[in-house]
């Protein structure tokens, strides 16, 4: 297990800042694992937890899932749940557990989440919403934002999201992320969600000259600090990046501290961030944790970079194999070497 940390309290400020740049949660992809690789690469990115359902934690206890590493601030932890006092109960866990901000989750579309009666599907239910984030912001004194699309299914965008936006925003949230695509609860799967609705960055621009005193970052299709530097220049206040992130992490990453956040700071190599990895790798392998859990997450780190193709395949094949460890490490670091 990655160590429990100290409660590190951030202000809302200051969290606000890192919410320029942000890496959208994905499930069964931005676990502790991938966060601490994510940290090595950017100290100022806003990172986000995998879902985390209320009644897991609530009901079912699953604490165990909270557990991160202290180095990985900021983070935020996202909640999904439509019940009122679960929300607030997990949001306290969470805050307990040292998380930075907590989000309620309305933009997923699996079937999972519908069938629980949250994700997407509260786009629905924008008072229901509303309701959640008050009990959440009065069982905490971190920040509670909310991620959600524009809408669902047979919603006018136009009407459905602004409505949606005022409601949460009477309830006090002072922050949300927009992924700019309808969501279609019947007839898309989860994976053509993410791709097939149309992306619409004017409506989300629209929404932040109507409600400018909400903090709105964007997300959806964005696959470069360009277009995350254009979205900026539009007046938005953040963009959130997810799958571009993950498969290319040293691309979007590495160099967001000095291009988005103004800092004098040269990127660091991908060996470097490898090297930086192979502590908190032994450490987890001494837990009784397997390499795969963590370089899974890596294989991205030398896109389009001679050598790669190599890293990939050695990490992809052996990384796996009982009593894998650091030596795969070097012999795919030599790979790169050797290729340079």
């Amino acid at each position: 297990m990655a160590e429990r940390p100290n409660p590190r309290k951030q202000g809302k400020s200051d969290v606000a800042r890192a919410a320029r740049l942000s890496v959208a949660p994905m499930m069964d992809w931005t676990d502790r694992h991938c966060r601490y690789l994510h940290r090595q690469l950017s100290s100022q990115t806003l990172l986000y937890s995998e879902m985390v359902t209320a009644p897991a934690l609530v009901r079912g206890g699953a604490v165990h899932l909270l557990a991160f590493s202290a180095q990985e601030h900021p983070v935020a932890l996202q909640l999904g749940g439509s019940d009122v006092d679960e929300l607030a109960q997990a949001a306290r866990l969470g805050e307990q557990a040292g998380y930075d901000q907590i989000d309620l989750n309305c933009g997923c579309p699996s079937d999972r989440v519908q069938s629980g009666a949250f994700g997407a599907v509260l786009m629905q239910s924008p008072g229901l919403v509303a309701d959640c984030v008050a009990a959440m912001r009065e069982a905490v004194n971190v920040e509670v934002t909310v991620k959600c699309r524009i809408g669902v299914d047979e919603q006018e965008p136009r009407e459905a999201l602004p409505a949606f936006l005022e409601a949460i925003s009477n309830a006090g949230c002072g922050r949300v992320v927009i992924h700019a695509r309808k969501a279609w609860l019947k007839g898309l799967s989860p994976k053509e969600n993410r791709d097939v609705p149309p992306l619409d960055y004017a409506l989300v621009t629209e929404m932040k000259r109507d409600f400018p005193d909400l903090h709105i970052s964007i997300n959806g299709g964005i696959a470069s600090l360009d277009a995350a530097q254009a979205l900026l220049a539009q007046g938005l206040d953040g963009v959130m990046i997810g799958r571009s992130a993950y498969h290319q992490p040293w691309d979007i990453l590495a160099d967001a501290d000095r291009r988005i956040f103004g800092l004098e700071r040269a990127p660091i190599s991908p060996e470097t961030a490898v090297r930086r990895m192979l502590p908190y790798i032994e450490n987890h392998l001494t837990q009784g944790g397997r390499l795969n859990q963590v370089t899974r997450h890596m294989l991205g780190l030398f896109a389009g970079r001679p050598g790669a193709r190599s890293w990939r395949r050695l990490l992809s094949e052996e990384a796996s194999r009982d009593g894998a460890g650091l030596e795969t490490i070097e012999r795919g670091l030599a790979f790169i070497s050797e290729a340079a």
